[in-house]
């Protein structure tokens, strides 16, 4: 392969020492910590869900257990996809626009707060915790008016910004690509 260059772990480090940016190489380590963060809390949940429900039969519980890893996937897939397609684009060889990796890495770091701000949206207002009721605090400071819309859209609107997000890396790297 070129210039050390071997599949998936390979392209990290290719991807940090042929980036045209200092924005691109910045996001490559917070790209993969973040990875590694949101990968973790969702294998750290299936693992959780699978000891909860070890006892009872298969059926839904598997489809549930399957639903989690394939979440975490979508999850944290998308925020690998502007290092490897930098470093596709270097191993290659390919012309793309002058400012390709700065805005592809602009655009991951806006998946990482589109994460983030649904997180924010699907958060119940209570919930159980080992018996007791938790409600989450009123928002305050700076930010508690955007958390309060955030807090009054219905849960199911937070799948809206990852997936607007994905369509902006999508179009992104289409239209920088030509």
């Amino acid at each position: 392969m070129a210039d050390g260059y071997r599949g998936l772990f390979g392209a990290f480090p290719y991807a940090l020492r042929h980036g045209d940016s200092r924005v691109f190489k910045l996001y490559v380590l917070v790209g993969t910590l973040g990875t590694v963060f949101i990968g973790g809390l969702f294998l750290l949940s299936l693992v959780v869900w699978i000891g909860e429900t070890s006892g009872a039969p298969g059926g839904s519980l598997t489809l549930s257990r399957t639903f989690i890893a394939v979440m975490g996937l979508f999850a944290a897939g998308p925020l690998l996809a502007p290092i490897l397609l930098v470093a596709r684009k270097h191993r290659r060889g390919f012309s793309y626009h002058p400012r390709y990796d700065t805005i592809m890495a602009l655009l991951g770091v806006g998946f990482l707060v589109s994460i983030y701000v649904a997180a924010i949206i699907s958060m119940p207002e209570c919930f159980e915790l080992d018996g007791s009721t938790v409600c989450r605090d009123p928002p305050s400071g700076p930010f508690g008016p955007v958390v309060g819309v955030l807090y009054a859209l219905p849960q199911i609107a937070a799948i809206s910004p990852p997936v607007i997000m994905m369509a902006a890396m999508a179009a992104g790297h289409y239209l920088l690509s030509r």
